[in-house]
């Protein structure tokens, strides 16, 4: 999005934020629980304001704070026009975020021997993906880093290349189809059941799905364009590690804990070397943003972040937490303007100015 598109967004929104206290959980991470809540009465006063001056129907939030949920909240409606109330219940597609919780998987199956970060990935397949040569320096590292050349998305094309493996940064959704076939293939399960019965049943993420669920029915969100039109939650059937998870803002913290919670190589959660690997640059963007294993990283004025957005059209999402300050925040929005207004909430939040929000390829 060019620069002088979030200028005028941040004109034609500081009426709405002006009253903002610059108070933020940051600050009183080492100070009292009434402190903190000062800030979440903040966001409770703010928050509906923001929503209603940039046409967002519905939002869950989820903080953080000393590596622990310390306060959700849920704002708004589901569907424009029925009127229903979003809950802390409410399932939203949270789209790219997928990306990470996938990432971590790989990287706990690595831990485990089952797969090599820096082997080919045909080393794992019956034939290549495509004939291309190129295709013996695509590892999981790269997928995980968007470091294959392959393009975002291929439609009905077979994939190709865009830049060689390994010398640029190329945000790739097709990699991480390609690295799930290979994880299915080496574990003998879909992706979905993978994951459910190795992260999300642990860790209690009990509504949380990468396929529809019956339940949904009921209890998912809709989507609504920038004209809060609502238009239904896709349905997906089989589990697509590049954006099919639906979720709710408190379960999705338990992946940003367990991002901040090392455990041991026979448990659910990564070791800290491997959490190390997965925060650790594998390619820089700018001078405050690099790229790790499944996570965006940035550099702030109040310390090192790992990061991610969302972004399915009628659903928006964001993300960020910090293992070093055990601080983190989960956004998911029911309108395609939801972004409009997450770096006002994260900078309420958990404090300090996040470069994430300059990157190119967020859709305001």
């Amino acid at each position: 999005m060019p620069q002088i598109s979030r200028r005028k967004f941040i004109k034609h929104s500081t009426n709405a934020i002006v009253s903002l206290s610059s108070i933020s959980l940051l600050k009183f991470l080492a100070d009292s629980v009434s402190a903190a809540e000062t800030v979440t009465g903040n966001l409770k006063n703010q928050i509906p304001r923001l929503m209603q001056n940039n046409r967002i129907p519905g939002i869950s939030l989820a903080i953080i704070r000393d590596g622990k949920l310390f306060w959700h909240k849920s704002f708004g409606i589901k569907h424009q026009y029925n009127k229903k109330l979003v809950t802390d219940e409410t399932i939203f597609a949270a789209a790219s975020l997928t990306k990470p919780l996938f990432g971590y998987a790989v990287l706990k199956m690595a831990e485990r021997g089952e797969i090599d970060l820096d082997a080919p990935l045909t080393k794992y397949t019956n034939k290549p993906l495509i004939s291309d040569s190129r295709i013996q320096k695509v590892t999981a590292r790269r997928v995980l880093s968007h470091t294959t050349g392959f393009p975002n998305w291929s439609g009905s094309k077979p994939v190709w290349f865009k830049n060689n493996p390994g010398t640029k940064f190329g945000y790739s959704g097709e990699g991480f189809l390609y690295l799930q076939s290979v994880v299915e293939k080496i574990t003998g399960q879909p992706l979905e059941d993978y994951l459910q019965e190795n992260i999300l049943k642990p860790w209690k993420m009990n509504s949380s799905s990468l396929i529809w669920q019956p339940e949904y029915a009921n209890i998912a969100s809709y989507g609504h364009n920038r004209q809060g039109k609502p238009r239904a939650m896709s349905k997906p059937k089989t589990a697509v590690s590049a954006g099919s998870l639906r979720t709710n803002a408190a379960e999705y913290a338990q992946f940003l804990i367990a991002m901040m919670q090392p455990g041991a190589v026979d448990s659910n959660y990564l070791t800290e070397a491997s959490l190390q690997q997965m925060l650790t640059p594998q390619i820089k963007l700018s001078y405050s943003l690099d790229w790790g294993l499944g996570w965006g990283l940035e550099r702030t004025n109040k310390g090192n972040f790992f990061w991610h957005w969302g972004d399915l059209v009628t659903f928006k999402s964001f993300t960020a937490a910090s293992q070093d300050l055990q601080t983190g925040i989960v956004i998911l929005a029911n309108s395609q303007n939801g972004l409009k207004i997450c770096e006002r909430i994260v900078n309420q939040a958990i404090g300090g100015k996040h470069p994430a929000f300059k990157y190119w390829m967020i859709d305001y």
